[in-house]
């Protein structure tokens, strides 16, 4: 917890760009309409108050203006759709929904960091990485997609924010192979979010203590 004089006087979010984490937690607090001081951090020279709040230095990190952190991007999340839901995503977060997040962060971003990263995993070649996270998600979520638009169903929920930010991550290692793969609903599901105001919101590049603007209803 902070002390009073050194609260920030709204709430103060320590994040990385291309970080997936960090970007399904700033698209929360966009859609919430929740304005926030962005601190943009330079993963190499990560700044003295960040690494004196968490030692790790990880991101995100929601400072709020009580002094509370909240140093996970999911609870992020959850905080924010707290605050204001217009669409109903937190209604929509199943349990099913919440299998697809644990399924995502625990199995699948490993295995997409070995497949981005194949040159320091070289026990296995990049494209055994890459069947491997394909079946640990990829191709089970474009199954699922073809039933309904969305993982929550008609509707986007929490879900679909939480492991967008991992599949464009995916779909960026090699964009011309993944663009001809049969993998129709999953390919739909990740344009349309991908050309939403919204990911075009949280992706621009702010400078240092910018402030981010509330998401218009």
């Amino acid at each position: 917890m902070l002390s009073a004089a050194t609260m920030p006087p709204g709430p103060l979010l320590y994040s990385f760009r291309r970080c997936p984490y960090a970007i399904r937690a700033r698209m929360a607090l966009h859609y919430a309409g929740i304005q926030v001081e962005l601190q943009e951090v330079a993963l190499g020279d990560k700044p003295a108050a960040l690494l004196a709040l968490s030692p790790t230095g990880t991101v995100p990190l929601l400072v709020l203006a009580d002094g509370q952190l909240l140093t996970q991007s999911l609870d992020i999340m959850l905080w924010a759709l707290a605050q204001q839901d217009l669409e109903a995503w937190l209604p929509r977060h199943t349990a099913q929904g919440m299998a697809w997040v644990q399924r995502n962060d625990d199995c699948f971003k490993p295995l997409l960091d070995c497949y981005k990263y194949a040159q320091r995993h070289p026990l296995l070649s990049r494209q055994a990485h890459r069947a491997r996270a394909m079946a640990a998600l990829v191709e089970p979520l474009d199954l699922t997609l073809r039933d309904s638009p969305w993982l929550a169903g008609q509707s986007r929920g929490l879900a679909d924010v939480a492991l967008l930010p991992f599949v464009r991550q995916f779909a960026a290692v090699e964009p011309g192979w993944f663009a001809a793969q049969s993998l129709p609903a999953l390919q739909t599901w990740l344009k349309n979010q991908l050309d939403e105001a919204l990911f075009a919101a949280v992706m621009l590049r702010p400078p240092t203590g910018a402030v981010c603007l509330p998401s218009k209803h």
